[in-house]
C-alpha cells in the first residue's frame, strides 16, 4: 500500500500517512466484524463489566511499562540536546544510526523476558516454588549468555552497520562506528535489568518492576547524560547508557537480595 501511494500515485509524505491510517483500520475493524459475529473461537464480543479493583491491579502492575515508554522519548530529548551542543547535526546522524539497529540486540532481552513472564506468573500463582527457583536460575543463564554474544555480535558489526547507513561521509562513519561501539557495551548488563523489571511485573509487584524500570531509563541516564560528557566529551554520551544500566544493575541485585524470601525464587 506504501508502494501504490508513494510511488504509484505520487502521493509522497501524505501517501505514507494515508497508507498507515488504513493499515490500522482495516486491523480494527476485520477482527471486530470477526468476533461480533458467531464463530468458531471461544471469544465473543459481549456487554462489558467493570471491575475496577482489577483493572486498577492491572493498570498498577503495568507502571514498569508506562514508564520506560515515557522516559525513553524523554531520554532521546536529553541525548539529542547533547549532541547538537558537543557534535552538531553528525552527532545526531550517529545516534540515529544507533537507534536503527539498537532494538533489534534489544529486542532480544526483551523478547525473552516477556515470553517467560506468564510462566514466572503462572508458577508464583500455583505456588510452586521449586519451579520457580528453577526458572529463576535458568534465565540468569540465558540472559547472561545472551548478553556475552549479543555484546560481541554489536561490537563485531559496529563497522558493517556504520558503512551501510553513512559510507557517503568518511568523518560521520567514523563517529558513527565508535558511537556503536561504545553504546554496544551496554548490551552486557541491560538484559539482567530488563529481566528483572518483567520478573517483578510477572510477581504481581508493578511498584518493585517500576523501580527498576525508573531506575534504568530516567533516574541515572538523565543523572549521567549531563555529567559524564563533562569529562570525555562526546564519548561520555556514548558511554551514557552503559553507565546508567550498570548503576541500575545494583538496584536490581538488591531488589532481588531484598524480595527473595518474600517470593522464595532463590
Amino acid at each position: 500500500m506504501n508502494a501504490l501511494f508513494i510511488i504509484v500515485l505520487g502521493w509522497g509524505l501524505a501517501g505514507a500517512a494515508i497508507s498507515t491510517v488504513i493499515g490500522q483500520v482495516i486491523a480494527a475493524v476485520v477482527p471486530l466484524v470477526y468476533y461480533a459475529r458467531e464463530n468458531d473461537s471461544l471469544l465473543r464480543i459481549i456487554r462489558p463489566v467493570f471491575p475496577f479493583r482489577a483493572i486498577l491491579k492491572v493498570c498498577t502492575n503495568g507502571i514498569s511499562e508506562l514508564m520506560t515508554t515515557i522516559s525513553s522519548s524523554f531520554v532521546s530529548v536529553l541525548y539529542n540536546l547533547q549532541l547538537i551542543r558537543l557534535a552538531g547535526e553528525d552527532g545526531v546522524a550517529a545516534y540515529g544510526v544507533i537507534m536503527y539497529v539498537y532494538y533489534i540486540f534489544f529486542a532480544v532481552f526483551l523478547g525473552y523476558s516477556l515470553g517467560i513472564a506468564p510462566v514466572i506468573g503462572y508458577n508464583h500463582g500455583a505456588k510452586n516454588s521449586p519451579e520457580l527457583k528453577n526458572i529463576f536460575r535458568k534465565s540468569l543463564k540465558v540472559v547472561g549468555v545472551s548478553s556475552i554474544g549479543i555484546t560481541l555480535l554489536a561490537v563485531a558489526l559496529a563497522g558493517p552497520i556504520a558503512w551501510i547507513y553513512v559510507r557517503y561521509d568518511a568523518a560521520l562513519f567514523e563517529l558513527s562506528r565508535r558511537a556503536f561501539l561504545l553504546y554496544s557495551l551496554s548490551f552486557l548488563i541491560c538484559g539482567f535489568n530488563i529481566f528483572g523489571s518483567a520478573f517483578f511485573t510477572a510477581l504481581n509487584n508493578g511498584l518493585i518492576s517500576a523501580i527498576i524500570s525508573f531506575s534504568r531509563t530516567l533516574l541515572f541516564q538523565t543523572l549521567v547524560i549531563f555529567t559524564l560528557p563533562v569529562f570525555w566529551g562526546i564519548d561520555g554520551v556514548w558511554l551514557s547508557v552503559s553507565t546508567a544500566e550498570f548503576l541500575a544493575l545494583f538496584v536490581t541485585v538488591s531488589l532481588f537480595i531484598f524480595m527473595r524470601k518474600r517470593y522464595h525464587y532463590v
